[in-house]
């Protein structure tokens, strides 16, 4: 056995000796089957309703098992295969918790699942299930590159656009779930009110604006806000024109994420699907095949020119 194999096992045998400690006083056990009275504050914690002003109540959960575990911040991360300062995102209520790394917090910090459930009571489904990763990403991310093949990327979305998606979608969804899923959606372009970062690259297929979504008038009001963005220098737009031919990113919409203090990642979607790549391996082919698809694309200046000329068409009488 390695060194770091003995630690972590000794870490693992740690840890599941505290947590029995605190499911016994969550028992009613006595105070002396408990390993320290820090345990108590984990069995009154738990029984407590999450902090409904907290982004991500289970933060401070995961601090109390961490500390009662006696791990560190870069300890805990080190375990999961994070560094120090996501876990400290995470205590704080900034990360979103992804529910596959709420197993693997239950596995490590044996807590017998319970960050799986209280997962999956306490965050809020605000998106679908393929999409939340991504979505805590364009929170932190300092840049975001897209490219969208068919669509108009989430955060470009004016309100007439996206309630059109939605509805096209689902033909008998509620009226309150399409106004739920709208105010979603467009919460997302709040990231677009500071006017440094993230850093905001689209790359869009021409089909993106010929494709009338909406009606006419919803298209003009879509395509004249885009155009907004990039005459503003807030948003860098390029479009793709019919007459490139093949490209490296035809097929697939695409979404890379740079972040400050993690390696970039990577996020692709399908109809009723999608997949969040941190492997550096692929997320280095993303980016080679954003850069390709890039490089045949009109100039800012042409994207531009080519965007309002199609919204005056959608205006046309």
């Amino acid at each position: 056995m390695s060194f770091l194999d003995a630690e972590f096992a000794h870490c693992l045998c740690s840890i599941a000796h505290t947590v029995t400690a605190m499911r016994l006083a969550s028992e009613g056990a006595e105070p002396s089957q408990c390993v320290s009275q820090d345990n108590e504050a984990v069995r009154m914690t738990q029984s407590s309703s999450p902090d409904p002003g907290a982004r991500y109540p289970y933060g401070e959960q995961l601090k109390i098992y961490r500390d009662a575990a006696g791990l560190t911040q870069d300890g805990l991360g080190l375990l999961l295969g994070f560094s120090g300062s996501m876990i400290a995102h995470i205590e704080a209520g900034r990360r979103y918790l992804h529910i596959e790394d709420a197993k693997r917090l239950d596995q490590v910090l044996q807590t017998d699942g319970f960050f799986e459930r209280f997962h999956r009571e306490a965050v809020p489904a605000r998106f679908a299930d393929h999409f939340n990763r991504a979505a805590e990403c364009e929170s932190r991310a300092v840049a975001i590159h897209e490219y969208a093949v068919a669509l108009v990327p989430g955060l470009l979305q004016t309100e007439a656009y996206a309630r059109a998606t939605f509805l096209s979608q689902t033909p008998n969804l509620r009226s309150d779930e399409v106004d739920r899923n709208v105010v979603n959606r467009l919460g997302r372009s709040q990231i677009l009110a500071d006017p440094l970062q993230p850093v905001m690259w689209q790359v869009l297929s021409e089909s993106v604006l010929r494709s009338v979504v909406g009606g006419r008038a919803a298209m003009a009001e879509q395509l004249e806000h885009i155009r907004e963005l990039a005459s503003s220098g807030r948003v860098l737009v390029q479009v793709v024109p019919f007459s490139a031919g093949a490209y490296a990113t035809m097929s697939s919409m695409l979404t890379l994420f740079e972040f400050t203090d993690e390696p970039p990642a990577a996020y692709v979607e399908g109809l009723y699907t999608g997949s969040f790549i941190d492997d550096p391996a692929r997320v280095r082919k993303y980016r080679e095949a954003f850069g390709l698809t890039a490089a045949v694309a009109l100039s800012p200046t042409e994207s531009l020119k080519l965007i309002d000329s199609v919204a005056k068409e959608y205006r046309a009488p």
